[in-house]
């Protein structure tokens, strides 16, 4: 064992080529951030009121949603779709990507039961952050579903109910149950202060991450009073918020107006909506929600309506609710999902078009006249390759060329009104090509 301490003439190159080896190892496993490029310098997303801030300038989002991001990135022969889609996403110069940061109980679980968690899981939501890093896409990273699909409240309630210590076997004790509670907090205190094995950045402090949303689509329907939601919110952001301090706070609404507000009457979509448990206002005004966020499937919420019908009422949906962000609640208002069925009696693409359109043109006009109206995030993309992970909202957008340039003329002039080009080169080209 001395003997191989002594670096001898006839034991340099032995010694420098088992060191080389050594480091090349290292270099390839031991630290992936070695083999990174470096970084992009972004800053944090803020808000000033009722709109957006990055580097002091008010800031706009055009974006969308690929939940499946985490998913994709576990297994070495779907990560280049990931890659794929975010590279897409920015070329685009779209600057805002949601997507699961959670997956609880079943296939690839990042949570595999209350406190457990899944490295190699949590390796491939690294990977997510950092190559969104690279592309200079900032991420919308949602906790936990209100619906089945990814584990869901669902699962939490079944960890309970399995040990014993569930209050009740209602997927809505999820809000209510104090051992859930306690469960859905770890899991939050885990994924905040989780640090990335490639960035070396612990997630509460990587601005890549535009903020965090509790809940996809809320609904308390054993509670229509509302008080049990609003309850679970204000005590889930004011945790957040007290374990990350740079980052905003959404809740994941779907925009519906609650028992006790008039405008159930007039802009719900229908009578049904007003008694979910949830409350736009309510839940928007809470002092620790930076933001409000907003959905629309007027095709999935009416029933036998004509597609004229439902634009029409696309635009009253959304007026309404950048007016609350305006007057009732001061903040921004993000519409996080949007998207329109192929599977609709009277599907055609142009729809769809004239759909997003509608949307993208309300938002715009919002922007110029800064008022609240923040955004908006397609449902969904993905790349080519993926029909079993698609539903009937899901579009490659490279596919239809209308459809692209809607795309990228909203990202051009939302740009334009940003006027933050340093903090994605592409944007002078891509908006000069486009002319």
């Amino acid at each position: 064992m001395r003997k191989t301490m002594v670096a001898g003439n006839g034991l340099l190159y032995p010694i420098l080529g088992f060191a080389s080896c050594v480091a090349f190892i290292y270099m390839s496993f031991g630290d992936l951030r070695v083999g990174y490029r470096k970084e992009p310098e972004l800053p944090f997303v803020t808000r000033n009121g009722s709109q957006f801030m990055v580097d002091n300038k008010v800031w706009y989002v055009n974006g969308w949603n690929s939940y499946w991001l985490m998913d994709h990135a576990v297994h070495d022969y779907s990560r280049p779709r990931v890659v794929a889609m975010l590279q897409a996403g920015a070329k685009m110069g779209l600057t805002v990507c949601r997507t699961w940061a959670f997956n609880d109980g079943g296939y690839n679980a990042l949570q595999i039961s209350p406190g457990q968690f899944d490295e190699r899981v949590f390796k491939a939501l690294d990977y997510v952050i950092a190559e969104a890093r690279q592309q200079g896409v900032r991420l919308l990273l949602s906790l936990v579903n209100n619906l089945q699909a990814y584990g869901g409240k669902t699962q939490y309630v079944k960890w309970a109910w399995q040990e014993g210590i569930g209050l009740s076997s209602s997927n809505d004790s999820f809000f209510f149950d104090p051992s859930i509670r306690k469960y859905f907090k770890n899991y939050v205190v885990t994924v905040l202060t989780r640090k990335n094995t490639i960035t070396g950045i612990e997630y509460r402090n990587d601005p890549t991450i535009f903020a965090w949303e509790l809940i996809n689509e809320p609904r308390c329907m054993t509670d229509p009073s509302g008080d049990t939601l609003q309850d679970w919110i204000d005590e889930m952001s004011a945790f957040v918020k007290s374990i990350d301090k740079y980052h905003l706070v959404t809740v994941g609404l779907e925009g519906f107006y609650g028992p006790k507000n008039s405008k159930r009457l007039t802009v719900n979509p229908e009578q049904w909506a007003s008694d979910l448990g949830s409350d736009f206002i309510r839940n928007s005004r809470i002092e620790n929600i930076d933001f409000a966020s907003v959905h629309i499937y007027p095709d999935h919420w009416f029933h036998d309506r004509e597609f004229e019908d439902n634009l029409k009422f696309v635009s009253k949906w959304m007026l309404s609710h950048i007016e609350d962000g305006d007057i009732e609640l001061r903040k921004p208002v993000m519409f996080t999902e949007f998207g329109l069925s192929n599977l609709n009696k009277d599907f055609e693409h142009s729809q769809r078009d004239r759909f997003y359109k509608t949307i993208l043109d309300i938002i715009y006009k919002s922007a110029k006249r800064n008022k609240s109206g923040a955004g908006a995030l397609v449902w969904q993309y993905f790349v080519e390759g993926m029909e079993e992970y698609n539903d009937d909202f899901g579009i490659v957008p490279w596919e239809r060329t209308s459809t692209y340039r809607l795309i990228v003329e909203q990202s051009c002039r939302l740009a334009k009104i940003n006027g933050l080009t340093h903090e994605k080169g592409n944007f002078k080209e891509l908006c000069s090509q486009k002319q």
